[in-house]
């Protein structure tokens, strides 16, 4: 396989052939069997190194009765034991502040981002300077499949803070040879600066998160500018489920006219594009195997589910040295397909992307309800407004499951707002399979947001 070896070894000065649609072809288009024989190599060596480096795997594995060289088949690799953010946390309370999972010498830490902290205990994330080499690598190679080439200008709309994927975006474009534009995002005025420097600069790619692009091009016509002017050709997303929600995507995609890729796994997995769509598979996401090896587990159990299966993402670094994460539990939900990939890559792909978290499941009445399913419901809807916020009461022993949304209809126009509330109502009710109120407010009664959007309102453990 073309520069695959552990710890990882690229040459930064490398490109393909300007018509090639591939980073590495060999790679990506390898039979899948044996590119599995060699992942499981691959990871024997991952293991093992962490194993010799880290005393908060060496300790979890020797409970678990694993030693790294025993790793010889799918099976074996499959019983080893998930890591959570729980651990994550206690290890860097524990071992201040890094934790003992950092396998890499202090001296070699190059970036240091993290969580916010603003729910719990804030994560840090610890990325060597060779490990952020080959992040860069590794992005540029999953750009070059979206569609990106050296020369172009790539418009990073998002915050640069803690906040991995901005930073994530910056070095690929860079070791892409494009011209990187890290307007950023968060600052008063900045989406209508954005508006102005978008139509100067005309970028090739755009990078933010769902919630930003939409508010983008609210601000940019409430100016008088539509967002086609722009020009952009492809626009990248990751932080927040939206991009693989068809109508989430549809509105991106018209509102633009630009293609829409997903892409997006963890902050604390970066290379985070490892899945992403491509240029010739333009929804849902690939699984690039040969940097990121994804399974979608059962939740209790972590064991992989069969292609067309529901579950979690689990993730295990095969390239970074610093903070590998080795059978990490996301949390997340998706599924997962084999098939015949339209681009001619060989992975398997996630065809409805990341679409939600299991914490952020809401149990009602029996069933279980996603923020995105609604979401993507109300998009839909011809007159919504744009934003709209979920509320969760409980009466009595009854759940109830109530939404606000924005209608472009005015108090002025009764007979619209009650049509669209009936036409809203039935057809949550009718993807959720249960009942659901709904009222309308005036458009921009709710914030936009410049980062992820919170909807979520479950007043439940109030009463």
């Amino acid at each position: 396989m073309e520069q695959w070896a552990f710890p990882a070894k690229y040459d930064n000065s490398y490109f393909p052939e300007a018509d090639s649609p591939y980073w590495f072809r060999e790679r990506e288009t390898m039979d899948p069997e044996l590119r599995a024989e060699k992942v499981l190599v691959r990871l024997r060596e991952v293991m093992r190194y962490a194993y010799a480096t880290s005393g908060f795997y060496r300790r979890k594995w020797d409970d678990a009765g694993i030693n790294p060289e025993d790793i010889t088949s799918w099976e074996a690799f499959e019983s080893v034991p998930v890591v959570t953010k729980a651990e994550m946390r206690q290890s860097q309370l524990d071992h201040p502040p890094f934790g003992d999972y950092l396998c890499a010498p202090d001296s070699e830490i190059h970036h240091i981002h993290g969580t916010s902290g603003t729910t719990g205990t804030p994560t840090a994330f610890a990325v060597s300077r060779h490990d952020w080499d080959t992040i860069a690598n590794n992005h540029a190679r999953i750009m070059w499949g979206m569609g990106l080439r050296p020369g172009d200008t790539v418009f990073i709309a998002a915050v640069f803070s803690l906040y991995l994927g901005s930073w994530g975006a910056l070095s690929g474009a860079e070791r892409l040879h494009c011209k990187a534009f890290p307007f950023g995002a968060g600052a008063p005025g900045m989406t209508a600066r954005a508006v102005r420097w978008l139509r100067a600069s005309k970028p090739k790619g755009f990078y933010a998160t769902p919630s930003y692009a939409l508010r983008l091009a609210e601000v940019a016509q409430a100016e008088g500018v539509d967002p086609r002017e722009f020009e952009i050709g492809v626009m990248f997303f990751s932080g927040e489920p939206g991009a693989s929600i068809p109508s989430v995507r549809n509105a991106i995609a018209e509102a633009y006219g630009a293609r829409v890729v997903d892409c997006g796994t963890m902050a604390e997995m970066t290379p985070f594009m490892s899945a992403s769509a491509t240029a010739g598979t333009p929804e849902g996401m690939l699984l690039y195997q040969d940097i990121v090896h994804h399974e979608i587990c059962d939740p209790t159990t972590y064991r992989p589910v069969p292609y067309g299966g529901e579950g979690t993402p689990v993730y295990t670094h095969l390239e970074r040295t610093s903070q590998p994460m080795i059978r990490l539990a996301s949390n997340d939900l998706s599924s997962w397909v084999y098939e015949e990939n339209p681009c001619g890559r060989t992975y398997p792909r996630l065809p409805r992307g990341v679409y939600g978290r299991i914490d952020d499941m809401i149990h009602i009445r029996g069933e279980n309800v996603y923020p995105t399913e609604i979401e993507n419901v109300l998009r839909g809807l011809e007159h919504y407004g744009g934003e709209h916020r979920i509320i969760v009461t409980r009466t009595g022993s009854m759940d109830e499951l109530h939404v606000d949304a924005e209608c472009v209809h005015t108090a002025n126009d009764p007979t619209a707002l009650e049509l669209f509330k009936k036409t809203a109502a039935t057809e949550l009710q009718s993807m959720l399979g249960l009942r659901v109120s709904v009222d309308t407010v005036p458009q921009h009664t709710f914030d936009r947001t410049d980062h992820k959007a919170r909807r979520v309102d479950d007043r439940r453990a109030l009463v």
